[in-house]
């Protein structure tokens, strides 16, 4: 017998393969789907488990509340759906072949089902099998009119129950409400986000950074953190705090409940405070801050730079030249550059404790 848990479901469902398949030749097609389902496979990353695949879909689950905050989650949904698209456009690129199946892979697009409730997990054929009626109710939303209410093909639907339990309210709120209705399970609210524009955002984007010639002062650090989960931290102001050297950090100007381009962090250090405005917002790799600093009319950009490794993801806090008045702009740069390093040196090794003590990653055996 299974044992019940609570968590959040995930489905992630190829758009437009049946018809797909059904037009190409198999051998290709079945090739291509391969393809796309590793991706899907290898970008659902911690907390979510895969529970198994059926067919064009990726199903998995998290057990209890996420790890990761409710922006980090939606992100991480983001992230696959742009990896899922550029993989898409590199075949489509690619492509040598005059078959069907290679002609029509432009035509795939992806969906993501996001439900949160009771179920149970039974070990069936090597594999996570989940039962449990919201279970039936995440795969009977697979069949729903969203494409003929709203018009968006390409999108992540969650349910009123998930975006509660995931505190996903703000950003919900920027969504489009939608209703189905199914025998014995009665009417589902849904919040459907639309997919595209982040894709068209993402390929048009120009983003903010620190030219190289610019960095005054650049260290880095690895972590014993998956990549997205480290991001996760440094969206928080609890551990955000300690690498600005902060007593507390606020943000403001959230854009559609989320920290975007255009938020600002106010960090408070006692004496003095630091406004940092985001320029650059890249889930899991990098954000770039315009920092506000104590010298009037005086200001740098800060970064924030994430790359995987073997073990875990190297942090790189850079911070670029300084920004006004020559005599501020002076004084900024030689502040900077004797202070910094070694601040952020300090900082660095701060937070690793801090994420011990939290219990994030694990202490290491002296």
């Amino acid at each position: 017998m299974s044992k019940t848990q609570s968590g959040t479901l995930l489905i992630a469902d190829i758009t437009g393969y049946t018809f797909f398949l059904s037009e190409s030749e198999l051998e290709h097609a079945q090739e291509i789907l391969e393809t796309l389902l590793e991706i899907l496979i290898k970008e659902t990353r911690p907390p979510l488990i895969i529970s198994r695949t059926a067919g064009d879909a990726v199903i998995s689950y998290a057990i209890g509340n996420l790890e990761i905050q409710g922006q980090t989650f939606f992100e991480l949904l983001e992230h696959i759906y742009l990896e899922f698209r550029q993989t898409i456009e590199l075949m489509v690129l690619n492509n040598r072949c005059n078959c069907a199946a290679c002609a029509n892979i432009s035509n795939l697009d992806l969906k993501f089902f996001v439900h949160y409730g009771v179920f149970g997990i039974q070990k069936l054929g090597g594999h996570d099998e989940l039962v449990g009626s919201d279970v039936n109710l995440i795969h009977r939303l697979l069949k729903n009119h969203i494409i003929e209410a709203t018009g968006i093909r390409a999108y992540a639907v969650l349910t009123a129950a998930a975006v509660d339990a995931l505190g996903l309210s703000e950003i919900a709120a920027s969504m489009v409400p939608h209703q189905e209705a199914y025998e014995h399970l009665g009417q589902v609210d849904l919040f459907v986000h639309d997919m595209a524009p982040k894709w068209k955002a993402y390929r048009e984007s120009n983003y903010v950074d620190i030219p190289p010639d610019e960095v005054l002062v650049s260290v880095e650090r690895e972590f014993l953190l998956p990549q997205h989960m480290l991001w996760d931290v440094l969206t928080q102001p609890k551990y955000r705090s300690i690498l600005m050297g902060a007593i507390s950090q606020t943000i403001n100007n959230k854009q559609e409940g989320r920290i975007a381009p255009g938020t600002e962090i106010h960090c408070d250090h006692g004496k003095s405070s630091t406004l940092q405005r985001i320029r650059t917002w890249r889930p899991f790799e990098m954000m770039v801050s315009e920092d506000n600093v104590p010298f009037p009319r005086a200001s740098c950009l800060s970064r924030f730079r994430l790359t995987p490794t073997t073990s875990g993801t190297c942090l790189q806090l850079s911070v670029g030249s300084s920004r006004g008045s020559f005599v501020n702009r002076t004084m900024l740069t030689v502040m900077i550059r004797r202070t910094l390093p070694k601040s952020f040196e300090s900082s660095l090794d701060q937070l690793n404790q801090q994420l011990i003590a939290d219990g994030l990653i694990p202490n290491p055996v002296v």
